[in-house]
Order: structure tokens, then C-alpha cells, then sequence
């Protein structure tokens, strides 16, 4: 029955096995289960029941990259199926993500990445050490309607707050929303800088991201 392939789908996501994770996607295929059927009733849920384990403190750093990578394996066996189907237009808008300029650390930004795209983003990640012209050109092309700007140093986060200034001086500033998080910034400091929204974990991200897009409610 399918409602035991999507209860296995999401126990292989808060179990964090890739695996398993990227078999059962690979069932669901071959049993001319609609892919996005698949994720919407079996991964997503369990992604999300991850993100409720990570805020109640019961699982911590190691559990959550770990169901995050079973998120992505299941939607990289998926993905060819969901584009073929058009089934990327249903997503909740298209997000544009990376580490700032001069900083290197990107563990927290690939979490973010993974969580937003298991929850049916389009994810554009450009990965670490990001000069501003590169989000503004890529957000631009891509049509994006959400960027997302990490940093873990107190050097580099100011870069947000350039980020937010160079939107001004091109006169883009209501084009795009902008997401600030990183272990030196804080709410206060994304209201500060006029940032949109402030990540403070990547489940926290997610859904500051769909409230931003008017998809949910904060």
C-alpha cells in the first residue's frame, strides 16, 4: 500500500539513511507513484518532523545533517521525474543562497540549502566566499524571489548589511526578500541592516522563508 511506502519514506528521513532514502524514492518511480506525491505525502513530512525534533532539543547537529543528506538523496532520484512532470512550477518560489564574501564556513549554509529544498524550493547555492555582485546578477537571472546570505564571522557579516545597501543604489531593494543568518547575527541585527527575515536554524530558516513568500504564516 502506499501509505506504508510514504510512512517508510519519512522513517528513512528522521532515521537520516540515504540509502534507504533513495531506494524507496527509486520504488516509488517504478511503481508509477507521482513524484511529487512522493515527497509531498512521504519525505516532506518527515523532513518536518526532523525540524520538530531539532526544536524540542532531541536531535541535535550530527542527527539533523544527517536526515538533511537523506532529504537530498531522495530528491536527486526524484528530481529528473519532477522536472520532466513540470512539477517545479508548484514550488514555493526560487531562492538564491551562499556564504558572503570572505568566509569559507558552509556547513550551516548546506543545511539550509538541503531543508529548503526538501520543502520543494528552487535552490540556486553558490556555495562559499560569495562576492555581492554574484547574488545580485545570479538572483536577477534566475528570476529569484528570495536571497539567502550566511555568515559565521562578525568581519563577514557585515557584508549583509553592503548587501542591503548595494540593493538600494540599484534601485532593487522591494525586488527580492532578503534571509541574513549565521552565528554572529541575530533578529535585532537583520532588523538593523532592513533585512526581511532572520534564520536562526535551518528549520527556523525554512519556515521564515515560506512566511516571507506569503505561503505561510510565521
Amino acid at each position: 500500500m502506499n501509505a506504508d511506502l510514504f510512512s517508510a519514506m519519512a522513517r528513512a528521513v528522521v532515521d537520516g539513511d540515504a540509502a534507504a532514502a533513495a531506494e524507496l524514492a527509486q520504488n516509488a518511480l517504478a511503481g508509477h507513484i507521482p513524484p511529487a506525491e512522493a515527497l509531498d505525502k512521504g519525505f516532506v513530512p518527515g523532513i518536518r518532523t526532523v525540524g520538530g525534533l531539532w526544536e524540542d532539543g532531541e536531535y541535535f547537529l550530527p542527527e539533523l545533517i544527517a536526515s538533511a543528506e537523506a532529504m537530498k538523496a531522495a530528491a536527486a532520484v526524484l528530481r529528473p521525474a519532477l522536472e520532466a512532470a513540470g512539477s517545479t512550477s508548484d514550488a514555493p518560489g526560487t531562492v538564491v543562497i551562499g556564504t558572503i564574501e570572505g568566509d569559507i564556513h558552509d556547513i550551516g549554509k548546506n543545511l539550509v540549502s538541503a531543508m529548503l529544498t526538501a520543502n520543494g524550493f528552487k535552490v540556486i547555492d553558490l556555495g562559499a566566499d560569495v562576492k555581492l555582485t554574484v547574488f545580485l546578477e545570479t538572483a536577477e537571472s534566475a528570476g529569484a524571489d528570495l536571497i539567502c546570505l550566511s555568515a559565521l564571522l562578525t568581519t563577514t557579516m557585515l557584508g549583509q548589511r553592503r548587501f542591503i545597501e548595494l540593493l538600494v543604489e540599484r534601485g532593487l531593494r522591494s525586488r527580492f526578500k532578503v534571509l541574513v543568518g549565521g552565528a554572529p547575527t541575530s533578529r535585532k541585527w537583520a532588523e538593523e541592516i532592513g533585512a526581511d527575515g532572520y534564520g536562526e536554524s535551518a528549520p527556523a530558516a525554512v519556515r521564515e522563508a515560506l512566511a516571507l513568500l506569503g505561503k505561510v504564516s510565521s
